[in-house]
């Protein structure tokens, strides 16, 4: 059995997706959905199960026989979130209790990190797994430092050589884009908000630069299409010896300029940008350049290469998000 926490979200939908194209079937699924159309995420494939999150430790224990990896993509993601005690109960303290379940059991353990764990980028974007090295890293906000705080624990129980999960891996995910994200409103990928704008006759909207050394718009982020993503995790699926920490990003920074003319040209119009001012509340906590260095997970054998920002994002307007169905 594999099991997918967070299975009915952004990333986590997707690799169930794949796992169901590849003919699993025993794919059980933790997450919650509320009163919206999350479930839409799942709708087109067959599962072994769903578990609710409070039941986690629960279904594993009766499971446990069963389960070969757990691929961890449940998280409260958004950047912005206040309450940090609720994203230390779903970030930290079950990202903990998973990993010593797997280290108990034999079971492998994938989970996800996040380029924000870099901080503002100041001291590059290495992913180094050594303790010394994370414990230099600065994250800008209550979201990266979960991410960073359970790295750290990780990287020191294997340092102490405590028994830990026979393969375990921790992504660093950067800016993700792709279908399945319409329940994450305002923290959807800019593709997905600038669509429906552009599809309207409007002008697309970007955060001006409050940085003489950055033009407006011309911010730099590492976009990845989430099925390089889900080609990362389905390899890592495939290559058991495999453990570390790794950036999952194309290695290749574009900016959202960049970003919003591809969108146009996706939907076949010629582009239209205007520019306005970024919110207080950012200002100071806003990445203006992440880049993955990807040699990591290239010298630990992925060779896949990752899909050009155009094609991704051609593929995504005009195969999902134009269409009457737009989940994966």
């Amino acid at each position: 059995m594999i099991v997918v926490t967070g299975g009915a979200g952004f990333i986590g939908s997707n690799l169930v997706a794949a796992l169901a194209a590849r003919g699993h079937h025993d794919v059980a699924v933790i997450d919650r959905f509320g009163t919206g159309d999350k479930w839409r995420n799942l709708a087109k494939h067959e599962l072994a199960t769903i578990v609710r999150p409070e039941d986690t430790l629960a279904f594993l224990d009766q499971h446990a026989a069963e389960i070969d990896v757990v691929f961890h993509m449940g998280a409260i993601s958004a950047t912005t979130e206040r309450d940090v005690d609720a994203i230390v109960a779903n970030n930290v303290a079950l990202s903990m209790d998973l990993w010593r379940w797997c280290a108990w059991r034999g079971a492998r353990f994938i989970y996800a990190s996040s380029a924000a764990t870099y901080g503002d980028g100041a001291l590059g974007f290495v992913d180094d797994g050594d303790v010394a090295a994370l414990a230099r890293l600065r994250p800008l906000n209550a979201y990266g430092w979960s991410k960073h705080l359970v790295d750290r624990r990780f990287a020191r129980a294997v340092e102490l050589g405590e028994t830990v999960p026979p393969q375990w891996a921790g992504l660093k995910f950067f800016n993700v884009y792709g279908p399945n994200e319409a329940h994450k409103g305002d923290m959807m990928s800019v593709v997905a908000k600038l669509t429906p704008t552009v599809q309207a006759g409007h002008a697309a909207k970007l955060f001006k630069s409050h940085r003489p050394d950055f033009a407006d718009g011309g911010q730099l982020r590492d976009f990845i299409w989430v099925g390089d993503c889900v080609g990362v995790m389905l390899w890592l699926l495939d290559t058991p010896g495999v453990s570390g920490l790794f950036n999952v990003g194309t290695g290749k920074a574009r900016s959202f300029k960049d970003l919003a003319e591809a969108t146009f040209a996706a939907l076949g119009q010629e582009p239209r940008i205007d520019y306005f001012p970024m919110p207080d509340e950012l200002q100071g906590k806003y990445q203006y350049f992440t880049q993955a260095s990807t040699d990591k997970l290239r010298a630990a054998g992925f060779t896949r290469p990752f899909t050009e920002l155009e094609e991704g994002v051609r593929r995504y307007v005009q195969d999902y998000l134009t269409q009457p169905d737009p989940f994966a």
